[in-house]
């Protein structure tokens, strides 16, 4: 890799045209929720700053995060974000293999000290010294602390590295920890979702590489731009639920005229996500307008938070546009208005006994 090679010396290299570099920018300012007069500074970042090198490392999953990255439905995403940084390790995606790749890797950790970003997708198997997922007769579980020991920021792609999803979920056989559960000491980004949307990687990419930092996280160290609304406040189902027309099985008549799911087991009211707004496939689609309800994907434990089609208990209902945050401050909120409720009535209470008892002594 260049030292000095920008993300538009890149791009302009393989033909692209600038107007449609400047409608890149603008889209990925769209997606992170920035005001139009910060275009200008996401596109002078990307003339100016060098690529990042990647090192993307992959312990216990599917596969399916690096799926949704590489076939991307956006051509200037799909093509671009690989020009915006410098995948140099990725044991799936690279030609090279077994020692000549682990080389490259131990290459750009000293090359390239403290600037290089750890993408991890999976997690690490801690039972046994972590022998359920080896690399080059290591454990993935040293592999990743030696990684990110001097990574400038590491990113947990998809549920399993974020939360463990399902080889976390119960009994967990062996061991399989989230990647904020191993490593401590570094700026940490969860990127949930089996798998996340590619617009969404690409977006927590190019925010480190512009602003040099990562973006505005929740509670969970999700991305606020993407995970900081309920799939249900931007549902296109959102009308049928309010007016209590819901899909009683994925044969009758509300199903085929797209009626809610909620009793079907959607998760959307209290899943956090993109889907609704970005969509999948070029904005096509998302699985509750496909027809299927929410898993809640992007949520911890969803795995054992089942089953996916069983009409959920209770759900947080605090108004529209609401975040993880905000439902936490609501629900503290709300039990502290209760507690001050309580007291204005032991009060008035008490001051009413004691006129009464006033009276009665008259």
């Amino acid at each position: 890799m260049k030292k000095h090679e920008t993300f538009a010396d890149v791009i302009s290299a393989r033909g692209i045209e600038r107007r449609d570099f400047i409608k890149y920018c603008s889209l990925i300012g769209t997606y992170l929720g920035l005001s139009a007069a910060m275009v200008p500074k996401i596109i002078f970042a990307m003339e100016t700053k060098p690529r990042i090198p990647v090192i993307w490392l992959h312990g216990l999953e599917c596969t399916c995060c690096s799926e949704s990255f590489i076939r991307s439905a956006h051509p200037i995403t799909a093509d671009i974000v690989l020009n915006m940084i410098s995948l140099d390790y990725d044991d799936t995606l690279s030609a090279a293999a077994g020692h000549q790749l682990e080389a490259v890797r131990k290459q750009i950790m000293k090359e390239y000290k403290g600037k290089y970003i750890l993408a991890v997708e999976g997690n690490a198997p801690t039972k046994d010294n972590g022998v359920y997922c080896m690399i080059a007769g290591d454990s993935f579980t040293n592999v990743l602390k030696e990684t990110a020991a001097d990574a400038m920021a590491v990113i947990a792609w998809g549920s399993c590295a974020s939360f463990g999803c399902v080889q976390n979920a119960r009994p967990n056989p062996t061991g399989a920890q989230p990647v904020h559960k191993i490593i401590k000491n570094k700026p940490i980004v969860n990127v949930p979702g089996c798998p996340p949307i590619a617009e969404v990687m690409t977006g927590v990419i190019a925010h480190l590489l512009t602003f040099g930092k990562l973006p505005e996280l929740d509670r969970l160290k999700r991305p606020k731009a993407f995970y900081g609304t309920r799939i249900h406040d931007q549902c296109t189902r959102r009308s049928f639920f309010d007016a209590g027309m819901f899909v009683e099985s994925f044969a009758d008549d509300g199903a085929q005229k797209g009626w809610c799911l909620y009793k079907m087991g959607c998760k959307g009211p209290t899943t956090f996500n993109s889907c609704a707004g970005i969509g999948w496939n070029e904005g096509v689609s998302y699985p509750i307008k496909s027809g299927h309800p929410c898993i809640g994907c992007s949520e911890p434990n969803f795995w054992d938070n089942g089953p996916f089609y069983t009409r959920l208990a209770e759900i947080p209902f605090v108004g529209t546009n609401s975040n993880a945050d905000k439902i936490g401050m609501v629900a503290v909120g709300a039990a502290a208005a209760g507690m001050a409720a309580h007291a204005v009535g032991t009060v008035i209470k008490n001051k009413r006994s004691q006129a009464e008892t006033t009276e009665k002594e008259d």
